[in-house]
């Protein structure tokens, strides 16, 4: 009877992981080419300032015969140089210690004149090496200035940057590489936020249609009992209130992305509308305009920079006394940029409280319901449209009450 084959043994376990791909051995980290940056630089200063020595000191040591301290002529000793005597007749001792003064002081001449010539061949290395250090310095930083301002145009809300570092594979790309992965993650993760508020919103405009054209209906019938017509009032209220977020979550969605089609756009216009819609409001409330306008032209999207202009002027209208208040509206280009100041009379605005005012259903001091004034996401859309405009807003407090709101654009 033949005998089973014995099972054959399983490979052995990898030491390593799989998923970390391999790198050679001789990788050109960032830390191997400033080692070798530096040391080459060391080196090739080192030989330079020993050649330059080396010359230096051979020119120093060159004796001539015209350098001579004295001549011999006929078996007669003749000083050639003032500082150089030699005494009358003497001994063979003296004589010999009168030359080695004359040597030893031409030896100490062209020692001072060594040094001399050697700080200045070191002053004109030192000069070459630091500017040889500075261009080098700022090739090596390259690649975190890049990923430098690619981060601060990713802070601007525009996640469609990537770095895209081309080079060596050490340490620098490994980072930018990363960073690059992180805002892909990133972009993903919004553009999916925004399409799903987009969505949502345009999935709630068609019951909130239907809900309204019914009250409207029953309204409209004069058989109605007062009781009914008061609660379909109330009704329609909450329904246009509801409406107002929806728009205003899709408008909040859209704005949050950079603006692809830009065209000219005058500040100054867009502003004149906004005042002109609101206008009526702000009669009814007793609120005086003071609009001063002059042409400012923007690249951007006409209809959300009028919304910028539009809940600024009704949030100034809302959010003011009750009597002699009033709203000032101006337009400007400061530094060759396009600028829009609504400021009004109001409540006192705490100065910690400003930043909250941007924020979402934020409002000073109120609830998110049961308020007239809006839906709490003025502020929040006109935010993100000047972000997505690539401008700034700020907002000030008043002194004695109300706001400075102060937004700038690109032109």
């Amino acid at each position: 009877m033949a005998s089973t084959p014995s099972p054959r043994a399983a490979p052995p376990k990898p030491t390593w992981d799989p998923r970390i791909p391999a790198r050679p051995l001789l990788r050109p980290t960032i830390r191997i080419r400033l080692t070798l940056l530096y040391g080459g630089m060391f080196l090739i200063a080192g030989v330079m300032l020993l050649s330059i020595i080396y010359l230096l000191t051979r020119q120093a040591l060159y004796i001539s015969t015209d350098d001579l301290p004295f001549d011999i002529l006929r078996g007669e000793v003749r000083p050639t140089k003032s500082w150089c005597q030699l005494p009358g007749p003497v001994t063979t001792e003296e004589f010999n210690e009168a030359v080695a003064a004359c040597l030893q002081y031409q030896r100490d001449l062209a020692l001072d004149d060594l040094l001399r010539r050697s700080l200045f061949a070191l002053l004109g290395l030192s000069i070459i090496a630091f500017a040889f250090g500075y261009a080098m310095a700022g090739r090596v930083l390259s690649p975190l200035g890049r990923i430098t301002r690619t981060a601060r145009q990713v802070a601007g809300s525009d996640l469609t940057r990537r770095i895209k570092l081309a080079g060596p594979d050490d340490e620098l790309k490994e980072l930018a590489d990363t960073f690059d992965d992180m805002l892909e993650r990133l972009d993903r993760a919004f553009t999916a936020q925004q399409r799903f508020v987009a969505n949502a919103s345009h999935e709630l405009r068609t019951p909130l249609a239907i809900n309204r054209t019914l009250l409207e209906v029953h309204l409209s019938d004069p058989a109605a009992p007062v009781e009914l017509r008061e609660l379909g009032k109330a009704l329609l209220a909450t329904n246009e209130r509801s409406e107002q977020l929806v728009e205003g979550l899709l408008l909040l969605a859209r704005s949050e992305n950079q603006i692809v089609e830009r065209k000219p756009v005058d500040i100054a216009e867009v502003a004149s509308r906004a005042v002109d819609q609101v206008r009526g409001e702000a009669e009814e409330k007793g609120v005086a305009f003071r609009v001063s306008t002059a042409p400012a032209v923007v690249q951007g999207n006409g209809v959300l920079l009028e919304r910028i202009a539009l809940n600024l002027v009704q949030n100034a209208v809302r959010y003011n006394v009750p009597e002699d208040g009033w709203v000032e509206v101006t337009t400007s280009v400061e530094h060759g940029q396009a600028v829009l100041v609504v400021s009004n009379t109001g409540p006192v605005v705490p100065a910690y409280e400003i930043d909250n005012l941007f924020e979402p259903f934020r409002r000073l001091r109120e609830e998110r319901t049961g308020s007239d004034r809006g839906v709490g996401l003025g502020l929040s859309i006109v935010r993100s449209v000047t972000r997505a405009h690539g401008g700034r807003i700020t907002a000030e407090p008043r002194e004695g009450g109300g706001l400075v709101m102060r937004v700038t654009l690109p032109r």
